[in-house]
């Protein structure tokens, strides 16, 4: 099927808008493969010796002629992180399948993972969405010793995909696979948990059972189940052609799990310059790509974080792209999945109906994905409507199935559960946010409503508990942005608001910070930019200002007599606080360059890499 015009029309534009950058880019790609100046081929006898030190006698052998690819796993594991626990097997299942493959394993190095769930609500998300870019540079630091043809990524959850990849990228003349862990099975529903977390805010049960219901819902390795950053990040790696075909959602601990890690690695060796199908990683993610990942992230109702990270990882690639292209590939892009909070399945339900390969030959069935990208299966995202499964004791790929298995999670294009992606652009006399309608119910789409005023969450929550928040009200939560204090989800805010709206009251978010992916029902107009601290409209906001947020309309407003508005002061804030503890100290450079959240919040610019 053709392309659609609108699809094509916004993929010409962000190459038009990329024209330099990107042939930048692709400039410092060619150079480094018509030098080799990243194979261990150019460094001498003694920076030689030092990478294979302590290598086993065999792969010496390997290295030492420099043949045979030599392939980087660099990993984001540790056992506290429930999703990143089964990736401590993978550096040894990667070895002996490079050696079947007449290749050689180092593990590079490891980077930091962050885990939101803990952190939420806690002074250390204030260093979440900063460690994406320690990642990044991590991820250049493990590549940089020039050993390597290739590199695995392993890693799964918020900031640590996104990371991963723009450092790969900044090597983007290797060849990369990403290799995910998969979801926990299901355990204790997450509309089941929604609602016990609301009974908690509203003071109904105590810690106990909160913490009961907690450990119900996360109870083993692997994934959160719901459909927020983690799970986005695996479905974008997917639909960008950097997993394997249908490995987003296989669970841990199984037999194909482990087949589709040890393929991985025979893949990717496949893929370097001594093999049979070079395929760089800095050709991999262009703006096709790029644009059939928003695509992915619009027909799931994917995670909001994406429009800074998606952001960050085009420019990483040397391609521009700005919330103007999200808004306007949401207008054609159907919703076709309804997984929690957008539905009430998980990703395992989702997987079960059919999956990526059925969402991908959906969308491609429909011209709204390209299908004529570089991907690690090779030319073409055909590939991608396969699932894995074992055969016979083999690794095998057949075609996803014909229909879905449930209908209700998963649908087809001429059966959406809504016409377009629920992802909108607001803009207005306060600035420019996003705000995720998907799982909103359309009676909330547009909220007018006297502002109340908080600098921080917990003011929100305390207000909430006096009894003062029982009214129709906008909640202004300011000096929540990158620079501010590293612009930390604010998701410890949906069961209080949730219970005022369950109340029948009128309630909204606007932020200059950020929600979880995982967060929904509330209206929420979050990223505003520019944020408060850098001079944003959102600190001229007092108590009572009369906002309206339209979702329909597209605008976001407070209304006050233009007079009245332009001469009121910024307000001010003592910020000190979050200036120290919690090793806030050490962002403190990173803190101080950081881009507007449109510009994907990242403290190094795109003249940097």
């Amino acid at each position: 099927m053709n392309l659609h015009p609108e699809l094509l029309a916004i993929t010409d534009r962000i190459r038009q808008r990329s024209a330099s950058t990107r042939a930048d880019y692709l400039q410092r790609i060619d150079q480094a493969l018509r030098h080799h100046d990243a194979t261990r081929a150019q460094l001498g006898c003694t920076n030689l010796a030092h990478g294979y030190a302590a290598a086993p006698a065999s792969d010496k052998i390997w290295l030492r002629q420099v043949r045979q690819p030599n392939i980087a796993i660099v990993s984001a594991y540790n056992d506290m992180l429930s999703a990143h626990q089964p990736l401590g097997d993978y550096p040894e299942w990667i070895k002996q399948a490079a050696r079947e493959a007449g290749a050689t394993a180092q593990f590079a190095g490891g980077v930091p993972a962050m885990c939101d769930g803990v952190t939420q609500g806690q002074p250390g998300m204030e260093l979440s969405l900063f460690s994406r870019d320690v990642i990044a540079m991590s991820t250049a630091i493990a590549l940089s010793h020039n050993m390597f043809d290739a590199v695995l990524c392993l890693g799964v959850c918020d900031k640590i995909v996104p990371g991963l990849l723009i450092g790969a990228l900044s090597f983007g003349h290797l060849p990369a696979i990403f290799v995910p862990a998969g979801p926990m099975g299901s355990g204790l529903s997450n509309s089941d948990k929604a609602k016990v977390r609301q009974r908690y805010a509203a003071g109904e049960i105590g810690t106990e059972a909160l913490l009961e219901a907690e450990e119900k819902a996360y109870h083993g390795a692997g994934t959160c189940t719901f459909y927020g950053t983690a799970n986005s990040n695996q479905m974008l790696m997917e639909v960008m052609g950097l997993h394997l075909p249908g490995s987003a959602f296989v669970p841990p601990g199984t037999a194909l799990r482990e087949a589709l890690t040890r393929q991985a690695a025979r893949q990717v060796a496949n893929l370097t310059h001594l093999g049979t199908h070079h395929t760089p990683l800095g050709h991999v993610i262009d703006e096709r790509a790029i644009v059939n990942g928003i695509v992915g992230l619009l027909a799931t109702g994917g995670s909001t974080n994406h429009t800074l990270h998606l952001v960050a990882i085009a420019r990483a690639a040397g391609i521009v792209i700005n919330w103007d292209d999200f808004h306007d590939l949401s207008a054609i892009v159907p919703l076709l999945a309804r997984v929690y909070p957008n539905g009430s399945a998980d990703v395992n339900a989702f997987h079960q109906a059919g999956g990526m390969g059925f969402l991908i030959r959906e969308l491609l069935a429909g011209g709204l994905l390209h299908e004529d990208v570089q991907t690690a299966m090779g030319q073409g995202l055909r590939a991608y409507t396969q699932h894995p499964m074992i055969e016979g004791g083999q690794l095998q790929w057949q075609a996803a199935p014909a229909t879905s298995g449930a209908p209700d999670v998963l649908t087809t294009l001429p059966h959406p559960f809504s016409a377009d992606g629920g992802l909108k652009v607001l803009d207005g006399n306060l600035g420019r946010a996003v705000i995720k309608v998907s799982a909103v119910k359309p009676e909330w789409h547009v909220i007018e409503a006297p502002a109340v005023v908080f600098d921080s969450q917990e003011a929100l929550i305390a207000a909430y508990k006096r009894g003062e928040l029982n009214r129709d009200f906008v909640a202004v939560v300011r000096f929540q942005g990158p620079r501010a204090n590293g612009m930390p989800e604010l998701h410890g805010l949906t069961p209080t608001l949730a219970n005022l709206q369950d109340q029948g009251f009128k309630v909204a978010l606007v932020t200059d910070g950020r929600m979880s992916g995982a967060s929904g029902k509330v209206p929420a107009a979050i990223h505003v930019t520019p944020e408060v601290l850098a001079g944003g409209p959102l600190g001229k906001v007092r108590d009572g200002d009369l906002i309206r947020l339209d979702a329909r309309q597209g605008t976001l407003t407070v209304l006050v007599p233009e007079a009245d508005w332009a001469a009121r002061p910024q307000a001010e804030a003592d910020l000190s606080a979050n200036m120290v503890g919690m090793g806030r100290e050490l962002f403190g450079a990173l803190r101080h360059r950081v881009t507007g959240a449109e510009q994907g919040a990242m403290s190094f610019g795109l003249k940097d890499i």
